[in-house]
């Protein structure tokens, strides 16, 4: 993945005054409404199903053992975002869509000050975690299912996109980011990409980065002419038409 921006508020006027603010921030996905927190997660009421993608859990940890020195915080500051977008939707569910941790031994690295709150935040809801490139094990040691993909009514939810058309998929794992210019300035942010048939998750880990959505990866996953990017502002996510996009 690139080096796109993942925190801070990079939206300036301009682009503030000239984005659409999405309010109050529904969408639908294969027609299931769904609400686009701008910190990243996905609700969906009617299911009270909260989407989380690409925590990346213990990434900092990771790269410690491969000789590569990176604050140690990661984890915490992803908890508590979780924690935040759970605090304000309290859901029944939480998805986890793969990617939770960086690697099959993040649980085992994980400070129990730092599991234990995980679990609080567990408790008194399903949990799901689906399997990840990254992380395709159970998480040992932590509650919850373990599932592949999970299937509600019209939509599929599942780590990796499918390839070709498929309707109703809500997927992760290309961490998608999106770059607009205003005034000759370049303002990237990560961002939901749909095109009302399927929607890719943005990463939510604190150390994962953004891969544009103009990016051949993202080649036949979408109607090109009815992409949205909802770029995620400090309090507002920001629909942008896919052809004000610009690659880079």
């Amino acid at each position: 993945m690139n080096g796109m921006a993942h925190r801070g508020d990079l939206y300036g006027e301009d682009f503030s005054a000239r984005a659409e603010p999405l309010a109050p921030g529904l969408i639908a996905v294969a027609g299931e409404p769904a609400l686009c927190d701008p910190r990243g997660a996905l609700f969906l009421p009617a299911l009270r199903l909260l989407v989380v993608s690409d925590l990346h859990l213990e990434k900092g940890s990771a790269a410690a053992r491969q000789g590569r020195l990176l604050p140690p915080y990661d984890t915490l500051a992803t908890l508590d975002l979780l924690a935040a977008v759970i605090e304000a939707h309290n859901p029944r569910i939480v998805v986890s869509l793969g990617d939770s941790f960086h690697d099959d031994w993040g649980p085992g690295r994980m400070p129990p000050p730092w599991r234990d709150r995980l679990a609080r935040l567990m408790a008194g809801r399903d949990w799901v975690w689906v399997a990840g490139n990254h992380d395709p094990a159970p998480p040992a040691g932590l509650p919850g299912d373990v599932a592949r993909e999970i299937a509600l009514g019209p939509l599929a939810l599942r780590h990796e996109p499918a390839a070709g058309g498929q309707e109703g998929e809500i997927a992760g794992h290309l961490h998608p980011g999106a770059m607009v210019v205003q005034r000759g300035r370049a303002v990237r942010r990560r961002c939901f990409a749909t095109d009302g048939m399927r929607l890719v998750m943005p990463a939510f880990g604190a150390f994962t980065g953004a891969l544009n959505v103009l990016d051949p990866a993202y080649d036949g996953l979408f109607r090109r002419e009815r992409l949205v990017a909802y770029m995620l502002g400090s309090e507002r996510v920001y629909a942008v038409a896919g052809r004000r996009l610009r690659r880079g």
